[in-house]
């Protein structure tokens, strides 16, 4: 329950009121190793604290990267620290995602917006050990082209013969020359084994709705895909409630949850 002290080691800004935090800890302490899909819970001391999606290498778990859009209080105050600014940092905790049901099968990533940081932490596993996976493609959807995280390393993915990434924005502008449209569209249009598809899902609930559905008519099994929920965390121990969706707790039973479980949570209108 106690965080620990870090250091704010470097700060990118990515997109508007989007950056990434890198971290060390204080004492040169060693740092907790995490798995794909968790996260950590980041306080700003006399402000609170939120759960942030750990968005590095599982490898080379230290330093810790958090990339956080600004939306409330918390974030507001850390996308202003500057480098050697301290806060504090428990975890990690939730469950990851299920990258070794993958081993052998294709690998189907569909990230919306933010979506994408908690799907980063799969593509450095992924490429670290690519012969463990059949066809891997990303499916990526932002609002406009300034809205593409990490549009860096995007172009190195793309670059790559063995991945297939797809990008598509809501609006293009004059220079764009990729996919309009919502990125649900461009499931039917990839390449992969619908029977031997693991397939994983990151971004607002609706596009995560609506992708889920289109991945299972192309065939890929219910059980076979997932997605990583997000709430408002508080204890991130299963405690304190705040987290709950229908009979799960988002912070120990996710975020990532079996799309079956939650297939007709996802449906409702407000839980």
């Amino acid at each position: 329950m106690l965080p620990e002290w870090y250091r704010i080691q470097h700060r990118r800004d990515e997109i508007p009121n989007t950056f990434t935090l890198t971290l060390e800890p204080c004492e040169h302490a060693p740092v907790p190793s995490f798995a794909c899909g968790q996260f950590n819970m980041l306080y700003v001391f006399g402000v609170g604290e939120i759960p942030i999606s750990i968005s590095g290498d599982p490898e080379h778990p230290c330093p810790l990267i958090h990339t956080i859009r600004a939306v409330g209080n918390v974030s507001a105050r850390l996308k202003h620290l500057k480098v050697a600014d301290q806060i504090g940092v428990r975890g990690p905790f939730g469950r990851p995602w299920p990258i070794e049901l993958a081993h052998g099968k294709d690998l189907l990533l569909v990230a919306g917006g933010l979506g994408l940081a908690p799907l980063r932490s799969v593509l450095y596993h992924v490429i670290a050990h690519r012969k463990a996976f059949g066809r891997v493609t990303l499916l990526y959807g932002a609002r406009t082209p300034e809205d593409i995280l990490y549009r860096k390393e995007c172009e190195q993915w793309r670059s790559r013969s063995d991945l297939d990434v797809a990008i598509s924005v809501d609006r293009g502008d004059d220079d764009w020359r990729g996919s309009v449209g919502v990125v649900p569209r461009l499931i039917a249009r990839s390449l992969f084994d619908p029977t031997n598809t693991v397939a994983l899902i990151c971004g607002p609930e609706v596009m995560m709705r609506f992708s889920a559905v289109e991945v299972e008519h192309c065939g890929v099994p219910g059980e076979q895909i997932f997605i990583s929920m997000e709430r408002n965390m508080k204890c991130a121990l299963g405690f304190c409630g705040h987290c709950q969706c229908g009979p799960f707790f988002t912070c120990k039973d996710g975020p990532v949850l079996p799309y079956l479980q939650v297939r007709d949570l996802l449906c409702k209108r407000e839980i």
